[in-house]
């Protein structure tokens, strides 16, 4: 009979709750807990926290996850997978043996995965960007970061040193799971695309945690689902060939049907044909999913071709500093008195404070402003004005949030609950590089 391994999603993303995951560390009986957590928004907000000195350049919520679910993961012989190492993930390490110690978990051994971080070859290489169509060295915005979208072959080899928790920084998201699955099932890495396809697909499923049971399924008319305040995180028992069955702890909330599995299979995949990552070009189009019990779906039929020989790299560029300011107007010409406002900070910021009125971006919303223009023109009962600008330097940042404010006693009437906030920007562009300067390290440090 096929030996199955159960791994857990832990996180779908940097802001994702907590509790579920702990739920799962308690009492899913898991082989491994997965956390995801990054993003090209989330790994540039690293960068620029760690080269601002501000704070360390991990996931903000690294200690909370480990302090709520090593014991449990340690108790019940379960490892900790994750890309929450973002742009520190040595520090990332050293966070987590010293959450160890502090839990009396003396022994636990800690895999930090490097490597990703490939400024120096990027400059070197000069690759073009997808985005422009111009070389690297075109550009005019300072490069500060570049992170390569590392496979799974690290967490292969920090498992295979006996790590208790991996810790990586751009992990690509399937990878977190292949990893431990080449592990466990002895797959080649470099061997069959069809079977790495069908692992990718697990993990592309389990990727984004609570959207699979339901989460960003749900809609109150056309698709209802049950406790939501309690979404359960899912699930997988994985075999040997890749077949999975998907599933969530009784009694929390949320669904997993094949409706929800086929809409988080389908989620950001331009060509279902070749869905690419570091690993393997996967193919999803003979993908097969059934439902075999109450909330617990069988998933197989991926498949897959040679793995690209380059990967791709998130590029991080200094973008100016963007301030941003909202004010609330209510009642009767509600609108009236927004765009009134609205045209009294653009002459303000143009004329006291030189900002270009090409950098500033306003929205009326409540009034169709997620919908740029295609929506039904209507007069809302209330609208939050919002406007920002993109400029080069803090002060004029600053400018926005306080001119919004100023609204106040500056007309127009009965404005309230201003709120202003500036920071730095880091533009985000992304490239390719070959595979061959891209070179992934693996470190061990043990809680002692």
């Amino acid at each position: 009979m096929s030996r199955t391994i159960r791994l857990g999603a832990g996180a779908g993303f940097a802001g994702d709750r907590i509790d579920p995951a702990a739920e799962l560390a308690r009492f899913a009986g898991l082989d491994y807990l997965v956390f995801e957590v990054l993003g090209e928004r989330t790994i540039a907000a690293a960068n620029a926290r760690r080269l601002a000195g501000s704070d360390h350049g991990y996931d903000p919520l690294l200690r909370r996850r480990l302090e709520a679910t090593l014991p449990a993961c340690r108790s019940h012989g379960t490892t900790i997978v994750t890309n929450g190492g973002a742009a520190d993930p040595v520090a990332a390490g050293v966070l987590a043996v010293d959450i160890a110690r502090a839990h009396g978990l003396t022994g636990t051994r800690v895999g930090v995965v490097t490597g990703d971080d490939v400024l120096d070859a990027v400059r070197r290489a000069d690759p073009v960007l997808w985005e422009t169509g111009r070389p690297l060295s075109a550009e005019s915005d300072q490069l500060v970061s570049a992170n390569a979208y590392l496979g799974a072959a690290p967490v292969l080899e920090a498992l295979a040193e006996g790590a208790d928790v991996v810790i990586a920084g751009r992990l690509a998201d399937p990878a977190l799971y292949l990893g431990p699955l080449a592990h466990e099932h002895a797959w080649d890495l470099t061997g069959d695309p069809a079977l790495l396809g069908q692992g990718t697909v697990v993990g592309h499923l389990l990727e984004c945690a609570g959207q699979l049971t339901g989460g960003y399924f749900a809609d109150p008319v056309t698709k209802p689902v049950d406790g939501l305040a309690r979404l359960g995180f899912p699930f997988a028992d994985v075999a040997d060939d890749g077949a999975a069955v998907l599933a969530k702890l009784p009694g929390s909330g949320g669904l997993l049907d094949t409706r929800t599995v086929t809409e988080q299979l389908l989620y950001e995949v331009g060509d279902p044909s070749a869905y690419i990552t570091p690993d393997v070009v996967a193919d999803f189009t003979s993908v097969s999913v059934e439902q075999v019990g109450e909330n617990r779906v069988q998933v197989c039929g991926g498949s897959g071709t040679a793995r690209p020989d380059e990967l791709k790299v998130t590029l991080g560029f200094r973008g100016g500093w963007l301030g941003e300011g909202q004010i609330s107007y209510a009642g009767p010409r509600a609108r009236e008195r927004a765009e009134l406002a609205a045209d009294i900070v653009r002459t303000r910021l143009a004329d006291v404070h030189g900002v270009d009125p090409e950098a500033v971006l306003v929205e009326m919303i409540g009034a169709g402003a997620a919908f740029r223009g295609l929506a039904e023109d209507r007069d809302p009962l209330e609208v939050r004005l919002r406007v920002a600008a993109r400029v080069p330097d803090r002060t004029a940042a600053e400018a926005v949030g306080w001119e919004v404010e100023s609204l106040y006693t500056n007309g127009p009437a009965a404005g309230g609950g201003a709120r202003r906030h500036v920071q730095e920007v880091l533009a985000i562009r992304s490239c390719t590089l070959p595979r061959g300067l891209v070179r992934p390290r693996v470190s061990l440090k043990e809680a002692r």
